[in-house]
């Protein structure tokens, strides 16, 4: 963990922000604790409150004609973090203090003749708590940096697995890929298909994607892993015998790199072109506009065949292959700095599946924070029920970040602060 001199966080690079990445593990290990219960702990409070006095001090010390432009440049800055972090340490204590009225007041509105009073003062109390818990998240979000590719585009790629089911995987592995175009949609992003490879009876046996809007690494990258379904085959011998078959699918999320960020020679690649096989339209089977390219020296290969220009598909196949080569060399240096750790990273590497899909029991079970959600068909639709379940695991994911950033904090200064 890389400490700012003044005391505030600060990535030393994207992997650091690796070690914030879920850990399956540990979430089944431990309790998971939420932004209220860590704001409540003891040494969170007594941080805060020295962060919110050194404010004060820069505030005051910037005041003063007595500084250099130098110094004053660096107090500037140092302000600036310390700011939002203040007024939320402080929005928070006065909401406290409001609940604490409040709280006074109903053990006082206790005769029948003020039953009315005493439910609108239960009913502002409630308001206030569920403020302060936004407040508690708001502030712990601003303690930890965004990571450095939370607004970036991405790249989505599904692939179905294998199960003794026939087509259940496929036809799942569809359901999750238009899934995910719903929820572009909803979001508002836009959702780019590169690749598209259909299984002969109606799924999906593989297919990619690129997307692209406001924050979209952020909501998605926590979707990538295996994606189990449990459901009675609509059709075949297991249908009428009402027999519940298992199948997977794996997403993978990766964050679309910049031209700058991966650089790619040439002579390492083979260039191929074919005809298009996917759903692409008119074009399909009439020109050899689709394009697969082969990176020599790691063997990855990639394809697209959803544009009818063949100079079009290459640019997005070219821009697939660095966004996999990031992938492989952000792998292999998190291996180094987090040994200690399994991450969860959105590869096809996955050992554990992270959602269950249960359609005999309308239900979807997000592994990693035990939480269920109910009306599959919701959720597959790609909107609010959706949004809802991937906002869940984001706070999980950032009250784990704000616990180990505090944690290492803690013990970097001597245990106590």
């Amino acid at each position: 963990v890389a400490l700012h001199s003044g005391g505030v966080w600060r990535p030393k690079s994207l992997l650091d922000t690796a070690g914030f990445m879920l850990s399956f593990k540990s979430w089944h290990r431990k309790k998971h604790q939420d932004s209220r219960a860590l704001w409540k702990r003891e040494a969170v409070q007594k941080y805060l409150e020295t962060l919110s006095k050194e404010y004060q001090q820069v505030s005051h010390r910037l005041n003063t004609d007595s500084i250099n432009d130098l110094e004053q440049r660096t107090l500037r800055r140092r302000h600036a973090d310390l700011s939002p972090i203040a007024a939320a340490f402080q929005e928070i204590r006065e909401a406290e203090r409001e609940v604490q009225e409040l709280e006074a007041m109903c053990r006082e509105l206790d005769s029948r003749d003020e039953k009315q009073l005493l439910e609108l003062a239960l009913e502002e109390k409630e308001t206030v708590d569920k403020n302060i818990n936004t407040l508690c998240r708001k502030l712990f979000q601003l303690l930890v940096p965004k990571e450095k590719y939370d607004g970036s585009q991405v790249l989505l790629e599904v692939t179905a697995g294998r199960t003794t089911g026939g087509d259940i995987c496929q036809q799942f592995t569809k359901e999750v890929f238009e899934m995910y175009q719903s929820y572009a949609d909803y979001k508002r992003w836009t959702f780019h298909v590169v690749n598209y490879t259909p299984a002969e009876i109606g799924g999906l046996h593989h297919a990619a994607a690129h997307i692209s809007g406001d924050e979209v690494y952020r909501h998605l990258k926590y979707e990538g892993g295996t994606h189990r379904v449990q459901r009675i085959p609509e059709t075949g011998l297991s249908s009428r015998m009402q027999r519940i078959h298992t199948g997977t699918m794996s997403v993978i999320v990766l964050p679309q790199p910049q031209e700058v960020d991966v650089k790619v020679d040439p002579k390492d690649l083979r260039i191929d072109t074919f005809r298009a096989r996917g759903a692409g339209g008119q074009h399909v089977n009439t020109t050899d506009s689709a394009v697969r390219i082969v990176h020599l020296p790691t063997g990855l290969a990639v394809e697209c065949q959803q544009e009818r220009s063949q100079q079009i598909n290459k640019e997005i196949a070219l821009r697939t292959l660095r966004a996999k080569l990031y992938q492989q060399v952000m792998e292999k240096q998190l291996s180094q700095e987090q040994s200690a750790r399994k991450l969860q990273l959105g590869t096809r590497a996955q050992s554990e599946r992270i959602r269950t899909y249960n359609f005999t029991q309308d239900r979807v079970t997000d592994h990693r924070i035990s939480y269920d959600a109910r009306n599959i068909k919701e959720i597959l639709s790609g909107k609010e029920a959706l949004d809802k379940l991937i906002n869940r695991v984001l706070e999980f994911a950032e009250m784990e970040a704000a616990t180990e950033y505090l944690e290492h904090l803690q013990a970097s200064e001597g245990g106590s602060w």
